[in-house]
């Protein structure tokens, strides 16, 4: 397992790419509404992140035919846009995105409600988002990559949700998907040590019930097999001597 360690120039392109998709996120956040198809989401998205002068990174992507991947109620990640899903009150939508800015990817992921949502999936958003900050309090230089999925798995395990299994955090660089593999859920080892330099996409993918998942028949939309709700938080983050750096957050 090779995982790149940034030059100070590197991390500072990651520090602009990060913060340009943070302003993304956020415009994005803030237009969606009832009514709105998630194909509008996704055109929004692109035209946001190309209007900074950057280049979705999502697009394309093995094959991914969207700018930002729009994840809907039970879709956990991976929902393909589409004119005819059309978001409506009480709706929860996980938007996973990302770009390159001078050759540096970021990638992060918000889940919002449309409109008034009930407690139960306000609270599964809230705890999800809640998780990734129990995991990073670990995440830094000497300690060792598991204590990141450990302490996620810690804070969602007593909650009685779901964590999905089947994908999983990664490193980021000049590449969208980089080495380390990080998982969310409990590892018997301890994995490889943390250094200065490393950056990081740490992305809690959490289920109101049971963990499973499943693929539907467009081969990328990823769904909760009992139906019932996900939630999504994910940023991009910098290893330091000292606390951990979200690259991706305002």
């Amino acid at each position: 397992m090779a995982i790149t360690i940034k030059s100070e120039r590197e991390i500072e392109l990651m520090r602009e790419s990060c913060k340009i998709l943070a302003k993304v996120h956020d415009e994005l956040g803030q237009a969606l509404h009832p009514g709105m198809s998630t194909l509008e989401v996704d055109k929004l998205g692109d035209k946001l992140i190309r209007s900074y002068g950057c280049i979705p990174n999502f697009l394309n992507y093995n094959g991914y035919p969207a700018s930002i991947c729009v994840s809907v109620n039970e879709e956990v990640v991976h929902g393909i846009p589409n004119k005819h899903r059309i978001l409506r009150e009480g709706d929860i939508v996980s938007l996973d995105a990302g770009l390159i800015y001078k050759g540096y990817h970021s990638d992060a992921a918000r889940t919002y409600g449309i409109g008034q949502i009930s407690p139960e999936a306000q609270k599964l958003i809230d705890e999800t988002r809640n998780s990734f900050f129990a995991g990073i309090k670990m995440a830094k230089a000497g300690n060792h990559l598991f204590d990141i999925s450990n302490a996620i798995a810690d804070y969602i395990e007593p909650l009685g949700y779901g964590i999905v299994r089947e994908l999983v955090g990664h490193g980021i660089g000049t590449s969208l998907h980089e080495d380390p593999q990080i998982p969310n859920f409990r590892q018997n080892r301890r994995g490889p040590k943390l250094e200065a330099g490393m950056t990081l996409a740490i992305e809690p993918m959490i289920n109101m019930g049971r963990a499973d998942v499943e693929w539907l028949d467009d081969d990328w939309t990823v769904v909760a097999e009992d139906g019932r709700p996900s939630a999504h938080y994910e940023n991009t983050i910098l290893i330091t001597d000292g606390e951990p750096e979200i690259l991706t957050l305002l």
